[in-house]
């Protein structure tokens, strides 16, 4: 078991939540740059393919200041050295705003939003300048708390969600009547039901809606979210492999359970 490994058996340094489509928002607990290095290389190994090159906001609102420039640099360099990529710095405060300028990076403001309160996150102001250097699929939706029911009929998706596609059902249940093939990406804001075999990723409860619930009727696959909470493949028991399966959110932890 790696160093990484050992210390995720604790608290971990570093709080990773998969966003609205599937780019990641590293809040960071402990400014210890070795340990969150580790922890980030223990998760690119246990799943490659959802974390290499991956896209990451680095967010230090948790901290209770915030670090100079040189030690917000080591932890980039580690991010990067562990095989990930950060892009931007989650708002904060004036001070933070500085420290993005001097690192270089910009900010997004809407990812802060899924520690804080409604209020808090709509009440924030807007930082200065606001640029988004990942892909365009990492555009997440608003910041503000929505709810799972906004009078909207549910989305319904005839057709098999193939490799590279993604769909997003905005403040409204999705249902899948087919299948979601890997490296496919589901995401609502509601809950997901697939009526085929996932294989792909499902993100429900988008917009921080922590009761969403994901259902599928054969379970394969390589990352499951709800309210930016995650499992991927490897931390999924053998057991519940191909069965049909329903996924909440209880207490900040997926659960994952056959259906009868």
């Amino acid at each position: 078991m790696s160093a990484g490994a050992s210390a995720m058996n604790y608290e971990l340094a570093g709080d990773l939540k998969i966003g609205q489509v599937g780019i990641a928002n590293l809040r960071i607990r402990t400014l210890d740059v070795e340990r969150l290095g580790a922890e980030m290389r223990d998760r690119v190994a246990r799943a490659p393919k959802l974390f290499e090159r991956a896209a990451v906001i680095v967010d230090f609102g948790a901290l209770p200041g915030t670090p100079d420039a040189a030690s917000a640099l080591a932890l980039l360099d580690a991010l990067r050295a562990a095989g990930v990529i950060p892009v931007a710095l989650a708002y904060g405060s004036s001070d933070n705003e500085r420290l993005a300028v001097e690192l270089g990076l910009p900010l997004l403001a809407k990812f802060r939003a899924q520690y804080e309160s409604p209020d808090a996150a709509a009440n924030a102001p807007a930082p200065k300048a606001v640029a988004d250097t990942a892909p365009a699929k990492a555009a997440a939706p608003t910041a503000a708390k929505a709810p799972a029911a906004s009078g909207e009929p549910g989305m319904i998706q005839t057709a098999p969600i193939r490799s590279g596609q993604q769909i997003y059902a905005e403040q409204r249940d999705l249902t899948i009547l087919s299948a979601v093939g890997a490296g496919a990406e589901v995401i609502a804001d509601g809950s997901i039901h697939i009526y085929g075999a996932l294989r792909g990723r499902a993100l429900a409860g988008a917009r921080d809606n922590d009761k969403a619930r994901i259902f599928c009727r054969e379970f394969h696959a390589e990352l499951v979210a709800i309210a930016g909470h995650y499992k991927v493949m490897e931390d999924i028991p053998a057991e519940l492999r191909g069965k049909a399966v329903q996924i909440w959110l209880d207490n900040g932890q997926i659960h994952i359970a056959a259906l009868a």
